[in-house]
């Protein structure tokens, strides 16, 4: 069963974390042949001054 966990600056809308749980799915199905309804996806909306890149918070 996989679990897939997507950390992600806050701020995507449900449309879009809808269409990335869709892409997400299909590929564990399409290459892994597992089903669809053991995929798991976990978002971690993670505000953006928290993220730290090339030495420096981004903010």
């Amino acid at each position: 069963m996989p679990f897939v966990e997507v950390k992600l600056y806050e701020g995507r809308s449900q449309e879009q974390k809808q269409a990335l749980v869709d892409r997400i799915t299909e590929a564990f199905v399409e290459i892994s042949g597992t089903p669809k309804e053991h995929v798991w996806i976990v978002f971690r909306d993670v505000p953006r001054d928290q993220w730290g890149m090339g030495g420096k918070l981004q903010g």
